[in-house]
């Protein structure tokens, strides 16, 4: 019992406590820091008492507004100091106090506090309260509810409803939070109360648990009881002379396992693992593991292939057949078909796929493997973020299995099929690993002889597989992973190209897919044109094809209402069913505007235009930026601006123009992110068409990424954006020189349709886009067809 005659001081130091409650009556050991000390010399001086009260914030060290509004003074029993620093504290609660206000802070805390009196309240409640606790503790105890021998003897002897609380309260299953609330009640009856309840629920949890533990006991004792009629059986059956259905299945598993042709060191996992399997209970949630790691051991096709088609003339057919021109594609295979021919033990390529979205990557794929007669895997990696899809789990895990690679060749029961990574620059990751990286041993040539999938934890060749990845961009493939991959580049597709694309094979499908074999619809070229030209805006043909679709439904539908339908769709038509144009592609029919210059980007689409727009308003020196523009597109609008100002009387340009001035550059379809350094040119023309008050030309268009002393440094995506200009209805294209090789890549009907001009400083772009007064651009110059060299600085 704590001794309570001592006179408890209107100040004390105080100790915040953060793991528990501390009650009065209640000993325990403190365990205190070196740099705590101070606080435990105060209370040896200040008749060895100290205030304990419970601090919630975890910060150090803590404050007086952290700290809760009561807490228990403490007598310092028993000092254990270490040699390292600290010490151990035996402390005993006395009393409830409540604290009032600070009075020191540092080097530790001291505070005016308010000792709480408690009556000893007796009557029949209180009795009754004290005899229900006691009987309540008691049940806990024969449900299992660990609780120290003093304690129990200490409890039969206290008669006060408060003392009684706060001891029991000590070994309540309760969190700080409500430990709190019930030191904080003061009346004892009601602490008393409160404590009654929490052990009351405390009670009916040990009740429910020990009727589960029963249920599980009884449970526990069926199962043995069926072992024992099973093991019962089998003798029986054996007595009898009749086939055990375990036997049989092992029999079974065992034939499997000698068909399969696996190597001599899987058949002995297999045969061991076998042997396990049949020692296991069949009751057993490890039998059901086993058996399912057998059946999938046998299921792998270690041996099992398909034969290889080395006609090559055969196989450049049915790539033809399939798809129109890419002939960089086309032209690897059947290099690879050669080298097998000559080589039978090569290794599959691993080849990755880049173009925009629906020029034929995917569909490709399954072209390669009719080519090659070879089995056909497609697997999306678009937003798979788990490692295990890839490798597999391990056993250990109930419902395990091989990952997806190891799936996918187990169901098509070959091991050299043609098998697709689709879109794996949309690798996901998270917490539960990175697939990219488990990616790096599937497609290492030098490695993925001997791939190991978690589940089977065995080695499998997927030397022999050829392995095509398909991705739209580069950029967020990681650089290990690039490095492993042959990169082949799909361009979009020219509109000549998109019309014998129609007529050879999106036609001739949507007509038999709507039905329409026997009731011939032809189209005009005018049509496709015009589809193509006023209803899609792509690099590929996936819209064309569903504008297509569009149209042979809408055929359809008048013949099944019985209508004549029309036999032939031309331009009229086209505008009739699809309804008004889409898109508006004459640019230069527009009006050339001051600030406003037309440049060209490339995105995962393929090519596109854009317009840069620049504004100069009254200001100090303030550069806007604004169109959803990455890091590099600023910095390269702040070195455009760096360059014009350097240069301001080159251009004719008053050199103070940006002291009393800001300047907005802006680039149109704010919502769609843009970035990369090939605007340069495009941001710096329309800086000084702004400055020098002179409108640029609507209908040209130019790319390059500009240095501060005006040289202009080669891009990419040439094709694409050259392409996307003529879509566009742009005649002339300005592009950096160094990328006058890359306009072999492009048609030469496409090149004679455009004037395409190579510039080497930021004078060749303003000599060719600034209108004078007269209506005249600054000179005329020579331009270079893409089959003839330019001299070294054209101008």
């Amino acid at each position: 019992m704590p001794d309570r005659t001592a006179r408890t001081p209107s100040t004390l130091p105080i100790y915040p406590i953060r793991d528990h409650v501390v009650f009065p009556g209640m000993v325990f050991p403190l365990y205190v820091r070196g740099e705590s000390m101070p606080v435990v010399e105060e209370a040896l001086k200040s008749d060895r008492r100290i205030g304990l009260v419970t601090c919630f914030a975890m910060t150090e060290p803590g404050r007086f507004e952290d700290l809760a509004s009561m807490g228990t003074v403490c007598r310092v029993n028993q000092v254990f100091r270490f040699p390292e620093g600290g010490c151990k504290v035996v402390v005993e609660g006395i009393q409830r106090i409540r604290l009032i206000a600070p009075v020191q802070r540092a080097p530790f805390m001291v505070a005016m506090i308010m000792p709480l009196e408690e009556t000893h309240a007796a009557g029949l409640i209180s009795d009754a309260l004290v005899q229900s606790v006691t009987s309540l503790l008691k049940i806990a105890l024969s449900y299992g509810r660990p609780l120290p021998g003093d304690v129990l003897k200490m409890i039969d002897q206290v008669d006060d409803p408060g003392r009684l609380a706060d001891l029991v309260a000590v070994y309540l299953s309760l969190d700080m939070k409500k430990q709190q609330e019930l030191l904080e009640i003061t009346d004892p009856l009601e602490r008393l109360k409160e404590v009654y309840s929490h052990l009351t629920q405390e009670v009916q949890k040990l009740q429910v648990r020990g009727q589960v533990h029963n249920e599980v006991a009884r449970k526990v004792g069926k199962t043995q009881k069926e072992y024992i009629l099973r093991e019962q059986l089998k003798e029986i059956q054996d007595e009898l002379g009749e086939d055990n259905p375990r036997q049989s299945e092992s029999g079974e598993i065992k034939a499997r396992i000698a068909r399969s042709g696996m190597p001599e060191n899987v058949r002995r996992i297999a045969e061991k693992e076998l042997a396990r399997l049949e020692r296991i209970n069949q009751a057993s949630p490890e039998y059901t593991v086993s058996r399912t790691y057998l059946e999938y051991l046998c299921n792998v096709p270690w041996k099992k292939g398909t034969e290889d088609n080395l006609d090559i003339c055969l196989a450049q057919n049915v790539l033809d057949e399939d798809h129109y021109d890419l002939s960089k594609i086309k032209e690897r295979i059947l290099e690879y078909l050669a080298v097998r021919s000559l080589k039978k033990s090569s290794k599959g390529p691993i080849l990755c796929f880049v173009g925009p979205p629906g020029v034929g990557k995917t569909s490709l794929g399954k072209s390669i493997a009719r080519a090659m007669r070879r089995k056909f895997i497609r697997i999306s990696l678009g937003g798979m973020k788990d490692e295990a899809e890839i490798r597999g789990h391990r056993r250990t895990y109930i419902g395990s299995l091989p990952g997806r690679i190891i799936q996918e060749i187990c169901r098509v029961e070959s091991n050299n099929p043609v098998f697709m990574l689709d879109e794996v620059d949309k690798i996901g990751q998270d917490f539960r690993g990175d697939p990219a990286s488990a990616l790096l041993e599937v497609l290492d040539p030098e490695q993925n002889f001997s791939f190991t999938d978690h589940y089977l934890d065995l080695p499998f060749d997927l030397s022999r597989v050829m392995f095509i990845t398909t991705a739209n961009i580069l950029d967020p493939i990681p650089h290990a992973l690039k490095d492993r991959m042959e990169i082949i580049h799909l361009s979009g597709y020219t509109d000549e190209e998109k019309i014998q694309i129609a007529f050879k094979y999106l036609i001739p499908k949507q007509l038999k897919e709507n039905g329409l074999d026997d009731y011939p619809t032809r189209f005009d070229e005018e049509a496709v044109a015009a589809i193509i030209k006023d209803f899609t805006r792509e690099a590929g043909v996936r819209n064309l094809e569903r504008r297509i679709a569009a149209i042979c439904r809408k055929v359809a539908r008048e013949v099944s209402q019985g209508d004549s339908h029309r036999h032939t769709i031309g331009r009229a038509e086209v505008e009739f069913l699809l309804g008004p144009r889409m898109f508006f592609s004459d640019v230069a029919a527009e009006e050339d505007r001051v600030g406003v210059v037309t440049g060209l980007a490339w995105t995962e689409a393929g090519g596109d235009i854009i317009f840069v727009e620049a504004s100069r308003m009254s200001g100090k020196k303030q550069l806007q930026i604004t169109g959803s523009l990455g890091e590099v597109m600023q910095e390269s609008v702040k070195a455009a601006l760096t360059f014009v100002r350097a240069n301001a009387a080159t251009f004719g340009i008053d050199p103070d123009f940006y002291d009393n001035s800001d300047i907005h550059i802006h680039v149109p379809s704010g919502a769609i992110p843009k970035d990369g350094p090939s605007a340069g040119i495009t941001i710096a023309a329309a800086l000084i068409s702004l400055l020098t008050g002179k409108a640029a030309r609507r209908d040209v268009a130019m790319t390059g990424e500009l240095t501060l002393s005006g040289r202009i440094l080669p891009i990419g995506g040439v094709k694409e954006k050259v392409l996307s200009a003529r879509r566009a209805g742009v005649k002339t294209i300005l592009l950096p020189g160094r990328n006058r090789e890359h306009l072999k890549e492009i048609d030469e009907h496409v090149l004679k349709e455009l004037k395409i001009i190579p510039v080497e400083d930021m004078l060749d772009v303003i000599d060719r886009i600034l209108i004078d007064e007269g209506g005249e651009t600054g000179r005329s110059r020579d331009i270079y067809p893409a089959h003839e060299p330019a001299p070294a600085n054209p101008g």
